[in-house]
């Protein structure tokens, strides 16, 4: 057996960092030689999250600075960034300098055009010269472009639902022109794991509201995907809720069909995608996925209808925000670009 994969996990400290370490430290062919932290420098890995004691090098390893250095000298051959959008992109190219390899759980690299991340994120992109190099990676449609990738640009937790019902459907040209409509809601852990008055238990329980309307981030990537797969430009309006739950994503999405497609022809064109992927699991028409069945996995869950009296397809799916819509789908792109089996570390973790 080849030796394990040296990694390292800046951001540690947030929900997905977290996931991270949780899968990390588990995983079989994946060795957790350093953590970062600003505020948490200096303490023990267990010691500040006592869920991993006695779990792998959990309780001997301490959490440093960002130092790009420091991180080169502890070995690590790949290094997660579990940074926040803009700062990511701060430590990409001295890592890749580095020889490492970069995978981002940020925004700073998914999109192609750093005038449309200036439009959707409000600031000059960063690092516009990496753009070209980094890879889209939803690991179902870019496999061998994540084999080969240094910069790994993983998707965002609401693009994820929608793109994977979506894009098999739009290469197959089996929808028309029209805009799309998408309502995703959202368990809190989304926001991140910071102090904010609207996040509050007793502001998010008994709630239910809407937000960023008309124009939430991940719009961006979602029509950028869309419209690659499509061959045209794809409109949709996404609207997002948080629902008091601390994580999960469940999305609708309402599209209208080609003149002349069948139900039956949608089911083909998601089978032929999707059988065989080890975490896309489709239920089947008018099945509607539950968000209690993919928590704590990397699992999509998958179905679909036709509403025949209004001419619209209905697409549903569900899956564990911090799990494939982020720490999960992280791993299981280090597993694509290493060489492991895909679900190395994320059906036991």
């Amino acid at each position: 057996m080849s030796k394990p994969v040296k990694v390292a996990v800046l951001g540690a400290s947030g929900y997905s960092g977290i996931e991270l370490l949780r899968i990390l430290l588990r995983h079989p062919h994946a060795e957790l030689v350093a953590v970062t932290s600003r505020t948490l420098a200096g303490k023990a890995l267990s010691a500040e999250f006592p869920r991993f004691r006695k779990v792998g090098v959990a309780d001997t390893l301490v959490f440093t600075e960002p130092d790009v250095d420091a991180l080169k000298a502890s070995g690590a051959q790949a290094a997660f960034l579990a940074l926040p959008h803009g700062v990511s992109a701060e430590y990409a190219a001295p890592l890749l300098e580095a020889g490492m390899r970069v995978i981002d759980l940020s925004a700073d690299f998914r999109l192609r055009s750093a005038e449309v991340y200036k439009e959707f994120y409000a600031h000059e992109h960063p690092a516009p010269g990496l753009l070209a190099k980094a890879v889209y990676a939803l690991p179902e449609w870019r496999a061998e472009e994540i084999k080969n990738a240094r910069l790994i640009a993983c998707p965002g937790c609401y693009p994820t639902s929608i793109l994977l019902p979506l894009l098999p459907l739009l290469k197959a040209g089996l929808l028309s022109g029209d805009p799309l409509a998408v309502s995703s809601m959202s368990g809190a852990s989304g926001a991140g794991r910071n102090a904010s008055v609207p996040l509050l238990f007793c502001e998010v329980q008994n709630s239910l509201r809407a937000y960023s309307v008309p124009s939430h981030r991940h719009l961006s990537e979602i029509t950028q995907e869309l419209s690659l797969a499509a061959g045209r430009e794809v409109r949709l309006t996404f609207v997002p809720h948080l629902v008091p739950v601390f994580a999960g994503i469940c999305t609708t999405t309402f599209a209208a069909p080609a003149p002349g497609v069948s139900l039956d022809q949608v089911e083909s064109a998601l089978r032929a995608t999707y059988d065989g992927q080890p975490f896309i699991r489709l239920l089947g028409r008018n099945q509607c996925p539950d968000t209690k069945h993919v928590m704590g996995t990397n699992f999509v869950d998958i179905g679909w209808a036709l509403d025949e009296r209004a001419g619209r397809l209905v697409l549903m799916s569900a899956e564990d925000n911090i799990g494939k819509g982020a720490s999960g789908q992280a791993v299981q792109n280090l597993n694509l670009a290493c060489g492991f089996a895909p679900d190395a570390g994320l059906l036991n973790a």
